[in-house]
């Protein structure tokens, strides 16, 4: 069971740093993601959808969200292996950083000073700029894996939690094998675009739009669209009302991709103690 009281020591009279290496990399990859169309080919074009399913749906919804951070359900250790590091490859940060972050962002929902993305200090810093103005508290190693203690005991998290770039160097080697710089700029560049600005509209736009099925104690919306580029996590009210349940649409017509593929590992027999509401 996660704790619901986790805390961190605020520091709210320190100014924001900004990061110069952090802001580097965005540019540099956004950048390179606006070559694609001079990249185009229909195979990259499969290639970046294939990717953008596999390490969104796959890597972060279910695993390194549902499974990892609220244990919604239980599959074999080997295959949480494999999911994880999916997940790794999303670009998104390695396993115990970015549950740690999710795990404070549940228990201090939009509190400004403990909820690393809190929506209360305006939209761009919820969606982005909590990356490039980085508090030590939210992304000092040894603060912040006091909030993920079941993740950081076990030797292979820690190993990819500090290693994650070296799968995406080898992806691009693969991809290049495979497609030349086509593929390269599709299924590493445009896809990792995408799939971050997709994933920050969680901790950005649903907090601020969408309708409330549920009456809980922050602003947390279900967003259609959202839950669309998401593969189902932008029913964000339901999530937060209900955060350890395996199923975020709740309602038939509430479409949740990614309860999909739980639901086909529990067809496998592979998906055991499945949450549900």
């Amino acid at each position: 069971m996660i704790s619901d009281s986790i805390q961190i020591a605020p520091k709210p009279q320190q100014p924001l740093k900004l990061s110069r290496s952090n802001l580097s990399l965005f540019v540099a990859i956004h950048a390179l993601a606006l070559l694609s169309p001079w990249f185009f080919s229909w195979s990259a074009l499969g290639v970046m959808l294939f990717l953008h399913w596999l390490c969104g749906s796959i890597g972060i919804c279910l695993g390194y969200h549902r499974l990892l951070t609220h244990r919604s359900f239980k599959v074999p250790k080997p295959l949480e292996y494999i999911i994880t590091t999916i997940g790794a490859l999303a670009l998104q940060g390695g396993p115990i950083f970015w549950v740690s972050g999710h795990r404070l962002h549940h228990a201090h929902t939009e509190d400004i000073d403990q909820d690393p993305y809190s929506a209360k200090r305006g939209f761009w810093w919820s969606h982005m700029l909590w990356l490039i103005y980085p508090r030590q508290e939210i992304f000092n190693y040894e603060t912040y894996k006091r909030f993920a203690p079941d993740l950081e005991r076990d030797p292979y998290y820690r190993w990819l939690n500090q290693n994650f770039i070296i799968l995406q160097v080898a992806l691009g080697l693969l991809l290049f094998a495979l497609g030349g710089w086509s593929f390269v700029i599709y299924g590493i560049f445009l896809r990792s675009v995408l799939l971050w600005h997709s994933t920050w509209l969680i901790n950005s736009a649903t907090h601020i739009r969408g309708y409330r099925t549920f009456d809980t104690e922050d602003n947390a919306g279900n967003l259609w669209w959202a839950a669309l580029l998401t593969y189902g996590e932008g029913w964000h009210n339901n999530h937060h009302a209900h955060p350890r349940v395996a199923k975020a649409g709740l309602k038939w017509w509430e479409i949740d991709v990614t309860w999909w593929a739980i639901k086909v590992l529990q067809s496998l027999s592979l998906a055991k103690n499945v949450v549900m509401p």
